[in-house]
C-alpha cells in the first residue's frame, strides 16, 4: 500500500530520470553542432572564388569572368603615351622638359630634390649621400660622362620606375614635381662645371673654394667627395650600378625602360606651350 511519502519519492525519482535524459540528449546534441560545425570549416586558404577562365553556375551567362564596367577607364591609361607621364617620345627618351623653365620649377624641384634625393644622391648630386655613406648602395653620380649625356626623359624614366638599386618615386612625386627635380638635376651638373659664359651679366664671381675658405672650412671642402670604405659598389670591381637596356623602337608606354642611357634621344615635339631645355638661362 502505497503512502503519500512513496508517492512524492517516485515522483521525485521520475523528474529527476527525465531531467537526466534531457541533459544526455543536451550533450549529445552539442556534440553533434560541434562535430558538424568542424565539417564545416571554412580556412582562408580555401575560400569560395572564381577561378580565372572557368565557367560558372551563378551567372545565366556561364561566364566566371565578367564583362568590364561600360566607360570604366583603369588608373592611369589615358596618359601611357603621352610624354609628360612617361618621358618618351617616339619609343625613346626624350630630351626637353614638356613646359617652359622657370625659377618657381626651380625652387620647386630643390625641394623635392632635397627631402627624397639627397639620403643617396647627396646635395650636390655626387651619388655620396648620407645612406651610402652609411653603407647603402653607391647612388648614381649626375656628374659623370654617362649621366651628362644622359636626355631628361632619362632621369623622369628613372624616377617613375627605378633603376638598379633604386626604387620608383612615383608614389612620393607628382609627374610635374618629377619633372621639376629632373630640371634641377641638370642645373645641379651645369653647376659642376660651369664656365664664365654660363653666368651670364653678373658683377662678381669667384670660385667656391675661395668661399669655403671665407667660411672658415679648408680649401679642399670644396673638392670631390670620395665614397666611405664602407660604400657598397654595385659590381664585383667596384663600379657604379649600369644595367644594359636593350633599345625599344616600339610604342611606348612607360611601364618599362628605355633605351641606353647614353643613347641620344630625338628632341620631343613641343607642346602649345613650348619645351624648353633644362639649363635655359632665366
Amino acid at each position: 500500500m502505497w503512502t503519500l511519502g512513496d508517492k512524492a519519492q517516485g515522483a521525485g525519482d521520475s523528474v529527476r530520470r527525465q531531467g537526466e535524459r534531457r541533459s544526455r540528449w543536451a550533450a549529445m546534441g552539442a556534440a553533434g553542432a560541434m562535430a558538424l560545425m568542424a565539417g564545416c570549416r571554412q580556412d582562408m586558404h580555401n575560400q569560395p572564388k572564381f577561378y580565372p577562365q572557368r565557367g560558372t553556375s551563378f551567372f545565366v551567362d556561364g561566364r566566371s569572368v565578367r564583362p568590364q564596367v561600360e566607360n570604366a577607364v583603369a588608373r592611369n591609361q589615358m596618359h601611357e603615351n603621352g610624354y609628360f607621364y612617361t618621358g618618351f617620345m617616339n619609343g625613346k627618351e626624350g630630351d626637353g622638359l614638356p613646359f617652359p623653365v622657370s625659377m618657381p620649377l626651380m625652387q620647386r624641384g630643390q625641394e623635392r630634390y632635397n627631402v627624397y634625393c639627397t639620403p643617396c644622391h647627396s646635395r650636390v648630386g655626387n651619388g655620396a649621400g648620407m645612406i651610402v655613406r652609411r653603407g647603402y648602395a653607391a647612388a648614381g653620380n649626375f656628374h659623370t660622362a654617362r649621366l651628362q649625356a644622359a636626355p631628361l626623359g632619362h632621369f623622369f624614366n628613372v624616377i617613375s620606375n627605378g633603376y638598379g638599386a633604386m626604387p620608383d618615386y612615383s608614389a612620393q612625386l607628382t609627374p610635374a614635381d618629377r619633372w621639376a627635380v629632373v630640371a634641377y638635376v641638370r642645373a645641379l651638373q651645369l653647376s659642376q662645371k660651369a664656365a664664365m659664359a654660363d653666368v651670364g651679366n653678373v658683377s662678381h664671381v669667384e670660385p667656391l673654394s675661395a668661399i669655403a675658405e671665407r667660411n672658415g672650412f679648408p680649401a679642399g671642402f670644396a673638392q670631390e667627395w670620395g665614397l666611405p670604405p664602407t660604400a657598397v659598389k654595385g659590381t664585383p670591381t667596384g663600379e657604379d650600378y649600369v644595367i644594359p637596356v636593350p633599345v625599344n623602337n616600339g610604342p611606348s608606354t612607360g611601364a618599362g625602360p628605355g633605351p641606353s642611357p647614353g643613347a641620344t634621344a630625338r628632341q620631343p615635339a613641343a607642346p602649345s606651350s613650348g619645351l624648353s631645355n633644362a639649363t635655359s638661362k632665366q
